[in-house]
């Protein structure tokens, strides 16, 4: 009696599936999204993105700090800076420079974010979170005292909910200023990023009780769609 041959397994695949193999054998990219596109052509077009390829900066970020340094003289050679939230570096970049951090005598700047961040010459980077415990502690040992300047261009992940983003945000804000009030020494000076949606007129009440100057400003390099603002509070009382 003869054997009845089994039948070979079949696998039944999506429709996707195939689609994703097919373009891995052929080299045909997935196409990009409308917004995708959009954002390409924005970047392509932009003379801040142009510009920070031209000179070397991470990110086009690093023309609003100019800007804001330009209009309040923020830094000053020899000062001891840290910047907060820093990937990818633009902003310590800047401070590098106007405190002179990447010379002999200079000031020094320290990059603090929980992603990590490739060498900056002249900066020193620590990965950690500033809400934890031991975080000033590790930072004054770095610094080898207090700061002169806490800068802040923190900004959580989009929701696609502008009010919620925008709370987000203000929570990081808080953070930042609890932050600063610890490690600031007496006339210091910090720079915080807020959305402008009425929530951060609680932050400035505060800041207005622990500086002696508080000033708004949206840089030219700040997207004009943005709702982000720049906060620049000078004279820390202590």
């Amino acid at each position: 009696m003869m054997s009845q041959r089994k039948k070979p397994k079949t696998t039944v695949r999506s429709k996707s599936s195939r689609n994703k193999q097919q373009r891995q054998q052929t080299g045909v990219k997935k196409k990009r999204r409308p917004s995708s596109k959009r954002w390409l052509i924005r970047q392509a077009k932009d003379v801040y993105v142009q510009a920070a390829q031209r000179e070397g900066y991470r990110s086009r970020a690093a023309y609003k700090l100019i800007e804001l340094d330009d209009k309040f003289r923020i830094f000053k050679p020899g000062q001891s800076v840290i910047d907060l939230g820093a990937a990818p570096g633009g902003w310590t970049q800047v401070a590098v420079s106007r405190v002179h951090a990447d010379t002999p005598g200079g000031g020094q700047v320290l990059a603090v974010d929980v992603k990590s961040l490739d060498p900056i010459h002249g900066a020193s980077i620590s990965n950690r979170d500033i809400l934890e415990e031991n975080t000033v502690g590790e930072i004054h040992d770095i610094l080898k005292g207090d700061a002169d300047v806490v800068l802040s261009d923190m900004a959580a992940s989009s929701t696609g909910h502008r009010k919620t983003d925008a709370l987000r945000v203000m929570t990081l804000c808080e953070a930042a200023l609890d932050f600063a009030n610890t490690v600031l020494s007496p006339g210091g000076c910090f720079v915080v990023k807020v959305l402008k949606i009425g929530a951060e007129v609680e932050l400035v009440k505060r800041l207005k009780q622990d500086f002696s100057s508080v000033r708004n400003a949206k840089p030219p390099a700040s997207r004009k769609e943005s709702s982000e603002s720049y906060i620049v509070a000078m004279g820390f009382r202590g």
